[in-house]
């Protein structure tokens, strides 16, 4: 199956994995991931310091869950081409053990996954390619490496967005918060226009002229919504950059489009 999965790959579209990947700085892209990249930063230049700060965001966000929460174990949803501080890097920098599940749709990600992201010998890392609107089958799946007994951190970063049906999204995030134990975490990052406007709009925009996968922008009140239920750790929905900023870090964090939620299951 993963064969013809690989096989049935057009590289000729725009993918919005590779295209963060490209903004990243990164090389496994192709000539229609990097023209969309083009076009968005002719619009909207601040997407590709987007893409920094949300690698940034997470590493805070996982070195919190690991010190501060004591969890060690983490699902996470849409964690694109492998990069610098990926999940598992992080969690198991500060806890050997941790057990560490990456999941997205795209086959090459996962090609990639397998080839790059290796486990030191006390923790254990797995992979799936599964798509977010399929919670129910990433969560069985996930549970060969992960005990839903026990509390588990589930980050995801920028992908909520292409889940364009706001019933179906609640949908999942109520799928996802009900699977895991007291305890748990949540890490959720999504594109506003709270802060740049037309502007943003307009690069969706050319983003969904353009792609098979369309994203939509939702407000900070929305986004709320989905960690209804949950206790939502300070300083709320605010715009990632000031989601507890690292201490060394001088002067004051400038506010970007993307938002994020962090939150605990009581």
């Amino acid at each position: 199956m993963r064969e013809e999965r690989l096989a049935s790959f057009a590289p000729t579209t725009a993918h919005p994995a590779r295209t963060w990947n490209y903004w990243l700085g990164g090389k496994d892209n192709y000539e229609a991931d990097r023209e969309a990249g083009d076009a968005i930063l002719s619009i909207y230049p601040e997407i590709a310091d987007m893409a920094r700060l949300q690698r940034a965001f997470l590493r805070r966000v996982i070195s919190h869950f690991t010190v501060d929460r004591g969890i060690r174990q983490f699902l996470d949803i849409g964690t694109g081409l492998p990069t610098a501080d990926n999940t598992h890097e992080v969690a198991q920098r500060l806890a050997p053990e941790a057990r560490v599940v990456y999941v997205d749709n795209d086959p090459i990600v996962l090609r990639h996954a397998e080839a790059l992201l290796r486990s030191t010998p006390e923790g254990k890392t797995d992979y799936i390619e599964a798509d977010l609107r399929d919670p129910g089958r990433i969560l069985e799946e996930a549970a060969r490496t992960l005990d839903f007994t026990q509390p588990v951190a589930i980050t995801l970063l920028g992908v909520l967005l292409f889940i364009t049906d706001d019933d179906e999204a609640a949908g999942i995030m109520r799928h996802l918060r009900d699977a895991v134990a007291p305890g748990s975490c949540l890490a959720l990052t999504h594109t506003t226009t709270a802060v740049g406007g037309g502007r943003t709009d307009d690069a969706a925009k050319e983003w969904n002229d353009n792609s098979p996968n369309p994203m939509v922008m939702r407000t900070p009140e929305h986004i709320r919504g989905y960690v209804q239920g949950l206790e939502l750790l300070e300083p709320g929905i605010v715009p990632l950059t000031r989601w507890r900023p690292d201490p060394e870090d001088t002067g004051s964090p400038r506010d970007i489009d993307e938002f994020c939620a962090v939150a605990r299951k009581p």
